[in-house]
């Protein structure tokens, strides 16, 4: 066999209809496309939407977006670690979840709104505010991130 004694399957080709050729013929007139309406039409707009006004109109009317990157911590204050742990306790991300003040899976940071008088370690969590670890500190404290 050769490239020459090659040819397509009975039936894959067939010829194209031409159509709209004068309106006596069986493709004339309106050419199959019956008669108004979008699919009679040639030219429809990319993103027409019959009317309905489109998405790319309606869009930035919707507020922000959601970044899927964004890390989302739980602030917890000095004045909540006062009011829930003891003098002399180690305050980390499982101490606080057990007390069922913050999520599971989620990064602590606290921060340095309110008055500490008790001694605490402050160990185990993702981010302290200078002003909080200054508070910790000073009430006789330490912290360990």
């Amino acid at each position: 066999m050769k490239l020459h004694h090659l040819k397509p399957a009975e039936g894959s080709r067939t010829d194209r209809k031409r159509v709209a050729r004068g309106d006596r013929g069986r493709g004339g007139k309106t050419a199959g496309r019956g008669t108004k309406g979008t699919g009679a039409r040639g030219t429809v707009p990319a993103g027409f939407e019959g009317g309905q006004v489109p998405i790319q109109r309606r869009q930035p009317k919707l507020p922000g977006f959601n970044n899927p990157n964004k890390v989302v911590s739980t602030a917890i204050n000095v004045d909540v670690l006062e009011n829930h742990f003891e003098d002399g306790d180690t305050v980390s991300r499982e101490t606080l979840q057990a007390k069922g003040l913050v999520r599971k899976n989620r990064p602590v940071k606290v921060l340095g709104h309110g008055e500490l008088s008790k001694k605490l370690t402050v160990t185990g969590v993702a981010a302290i505010s200078s002003g909080a670890r200054a508070k910790v500190e000073a009430a006789g404290g330490s912290v360990e991130l």
